[in-house]
């Protein structure tokens, strides 16, 4: 894998996983109570053996910077690297990001490097496992210039997807952004036996999606680049080349989400609290890479905990906690329940001072006091929560913005560092 790069989109602002990107860019998210988004791009690009990988960002760019220079350090005789390429003025372009192929264009010198052959484009915010040296050689027996990673999807699904038509060789031949005309859909719908004669189940799907994962050869890269000044790869670069380009699609169909809302990043890690989730994290031979923080193992006195994560350096004193990922660094004092709920734990351990000097501001220290109940919400990291604190969506509200909490697909979410005093009751106040 010496002749591929593995480019890494950090997206845009992040709006719909707002306010968890209020303060970090989206693939700096915190997953799973220990990891953060690009942890994931990252390992599977690792363990597929590639290790030149650059990640392309332009809002709050400083957490991500700071986690991947603690997490990936490579040794001198390896010539393996990540670097962060953030969004910047230069002599050829004085304007950020505009999507995806507007990213890896302005970036496209760093990429054009001696016996460099291929470039893979990953998203920065997909929850998956993939080797991808399966995904080259496929591509390289296909004779494909370009080729996308496809996943069967049921039709309920399909105006949210972009969706593939291949022939029987795998070649795309027809492509359509999130259709909301059924006529088109149609047109896109496969037989079972497309998907039989690749050895996959067909389990109802019909369509095949873009996982918004590309391989370019590299040379074909910069001419598409050059050619075309559109900005992104999934709405008009592909659909644009597949007919002067061979353009195939490659089939994978194992776990994958993308996690680009509240909605989605709470039920992806939700899932990941279950027995046997989908997303195995305790594979030996493909791990999730991340910084080794050097934590001591978590103290739990007196606690009921069922189907949860529970993550290095929490104290925990009595109480109940189900369904949940509880972040590193969690303090819950006594009497506490949480119920399908994401912590994120606390960056730092307060000390006397802090403490002091939480107790003359008036405010909780940073974790959560007794005999507070949470229940469906997201707390981000460093949060101060007092006692007798209830924080629960009883009224089903759909969307609410407060000072200090947001509800967003009737997820209640604490955002970074907010402070909730004792004696509240959130939806009440609503």
């Amino acid at each position: 894998m010496d002749n591929v790069i593995s480019v890494i989109l950090g997206g845009g602002r992040g709006t719909r996983l707002y306010p968890l990107t209020k303060e970090r860019s989206k693939p700096a998210v915190p997953l799973a109570g220990k990891y953060r988004l690009i942890d994931i791009p990252v390992s599977n690009s690792l363990n597929s053996g590639i290790n030149k990988i650059y990640v392309l960002t332009q809002f709050n760019s400083a957490s991500l910077h700071r986690h991947i220079t603690r997490s990936y350090k490579f040794d001198n005789f390896s010539k393996g690297f990540i670097e962060i390429l953030a969004a910047n003025q230069t002599i050829g372009s004085l304007d950020w990001y505009q999507g995806t192929a507007d990213a890896v264009r302005q970036n496209l010198r760093f990429f054009d490097q001696p016996n460099i052959e291929y470039i893979l484009i990953l998203s920065g915010d997909q929850l998956y496992r993939m080797n991808y040296q399966h995904f080259i050689r496929e591509h390289i027996k296909s004779g494909a210039e370009v080729s996308v990673s496809a996943i069967p999807a049921e039709r309920r699904h399909a105006q949210a997807l972009g969706l593939l038509k291949i022939d029987e060789q795998g070649r795309i031949v027809g492509f359509s952004e999130k259709p909301k005309d059924e006529a088109i859909i149609d047109s896109l719908s496969l037989d079972a036996s497309f998907f039989e004669k690749r050895g996959v189940e067909p389990k109802g799907r019909t369509l095949l999606a873009s996982m918004g994962i590309y391989l370019f050869n590299i040379g074909v890269l910069k001419e598409v680049l050059k050619k075309s000044q559109k900005p992104d790869f999934g709405k008009e670069i592909i659909p644009e080349i597949i007919k002067e380009r061979a353009v195939h699609a490659y089939l994978f169909d194992g776990y994958w989400e993308d996690i680009g809302t509240i909605k989605s990043f709470y039920e992806a890690n939700l899932e990941l609290a279950t027995f046997r989730p989908r997303f195995n994290l305790y594979s030996e031979k493909n791990p999730i890479y991340t910084s080794p923080l050097s934590l001591p193992g978590a103290i739990i006195n007196n606690c009921r905990i069922i189907r949860s994560i529970i993550a290095d350096g929490c104290i925990i004193d009595s109480g109940e906690i189900s369904d949940s990922v509880i972040g590193f660094r969690t303090r819950i004092e006594k009497n506490t329940t949480i119920r399908s709920s994401v912590v994120m734990g606390a960056d730092y351990y307060e000390t006397k001072e802090n403490i002091r000097a939480n107790r003359e501001k008036g405010i909780p220290n940073i974790g959560i006091g007794e005999n507070t109940k949470i229940v469906g919400a997201i707390v981000d990291k460093n949060v101060h929560i007092g006692e007798n604190v209830h924080i629960e969506n009883t009224k089903k509200i759909e969307t609410f913005d407060a000072e200090n909490y947001m509800i967003r697909d009737s997820i209640i979410i604490i955002p970074k560092g907010s402070v909730i005093p004792s004696n509240t009751v959130l939806i009440e106040n609503s």
